[in-house]
């Protein structure tokens, strides 16, 4: 079986080039990754980075697929991408131990920005929230677990303090593929109903239904402009920038699970399924810093790129147990169960494969 070769750092087939290496030994175990289409595991997906000792497939999927599948689906994928909280819930109070995860964040994004409000209800500040009614499409996904525990930790308002709402759609239900079974998870404790049939999270803001809402995505009404759907904080960048410096945290959203029979069968996945995302990865950073300033649409990637290494250090989307790692998943552990998504606090070691934990990047 011949691999076509690639342009480095874009994937781009070179036409009438092949590679000179031999086929994949046939004994090779075959190896299905799944999750979203990234620049940063553009690598894995298009055959320019292998993983070692397995010959792999990729398939692309949404998050509300991936965890479906994942927990208490068919379980098809030996290597899945999944949403933490959604994991950590099954973990703990389901008692699944399908998978094991291994310390690849292949979503990571800062929170601040996914909080919007109508500008008529009186909310200028994190602080105005309390007692008002905030929609959300799932509200035990792992990014409106993030915003509720950052509101708790940086502004004082607990999830007690919130009338919330759970929509019966999600206006951005293409990009999440829809809340699976555990990011509809409610606890004890906080005050949540139901919303109307046919009305999703974004229509709730515009009819007045709600006062704010906490999305992972972008809402309908916010892509569209509406007036009425705007973001709370109007700076959320210099904001989240902020955070990043107070606290040394890039929330982690998803992370990369591998089916327990397969690691048992086959224990050299854990490290080689992390070095590939880990090459994946190294290879889009080398093509930032030598082609993305004319090859990308967005007029001052360059600059951008500087800024996020200069406030963020140069591997700003970071791999591996790393002291900042450690807090990161430490902060969100404990928000899943001061909001009474965990029944018991979890460590990482309880998650994480013994194996993985000392992992480190080659940059």
């Amino acid at each position: 079986m011949r691999r076509r070769a690639f342009l480095a750092g874009l994937g781009a087939p070179i036409l009438g080039a092949s590679l000179a290496a031999g086929p994949l030994f046939a004994s090779s175990p075959s190896l299905r990754l799944s999750g979203y289409p990234y620049d940063r595991i553009q690598g894995l997906m298009n055959g320019n980075i292998e993983v070692e000792g397995f010959e792999h497939s990729f398939e692309t999927d949404s998050i509300g697929g991936l965890n479906t599948d994942a927990l208490g689906g068919s379980m098809t994928r030996e290597v899945t991408e999944i949403g933490l909280v959604p994991y950590i819930i099954a973990y703990s109070n389901e008692g699944l131990r399908n998978h094991t995860l291994i310390p690849v964040f292949p979503l990571r994004t800062f929170r601040h920005k996914s909080i919007y409000i109508r500008p008529d209800r009186g909310i200028e500040r994190p602080e105005d929230l309390v007692g008002k009614t905030i929609a959300s499409p799932g509200y035990s996904s792992t990014s409106l677990t993030w915003i509720r525990g950052i509101v708790e930790d940086e502004y004082g308002v607990s999830p007690s303090d919130i009338n919330w709402v759970v929509s019966a759609g999600d206006s951005a239900g293409a990009a999440t593929g829809g809340a699976s079974g555990f990011e509809n998870f409610i606890p004890d404790g906080v005050n949540i109903s139901t919303g109307p049939e046919g009305l999703d999270e974004s229509e709730l803001l515009v009819e007045g239904i709600v006062d704010a809402l906490f999305h992972a995505a972008e809402p309908k009404a916010y892509i569209e402009g509406n007036p009425l759907c705007v973001r709370l904080f109007d700076d959320s960048r210099a904001i989240e920038q902020a955070y990043f410096a107070k606290t040394s945290i890039y929330p982690i959203m998803h992370a990369v699970a591998i089916r327990r029979d397969f690691v048992e069968a086959h224990p050299e996945v854990i490290a080689a399924v992390f070095n590939a995302y880990s090459q994946a990865k190294n290879q889009l950073y080398a093509f930032q810093r030598k082609e993305a300033w004319y090859i990308s649409t967005v007029p001052w990637i360059s600059q951008e790129l500087e800024q996020t290494r200069a406030i963020m250090g140069h591997n700003f989307h970071s791999y591996g147990m790393t002291d900042a790692n450690q807090e990161t998943l430490k902060a969100l552990l404990r928000y899943c169960h001061d909001q009474g998504l965990s029944q018991e606090l979890l460590s990482i070691e309880d998650l994480f494969h013994p194996s993985s934990l000392h992992l480190i990047e080659e940059m």
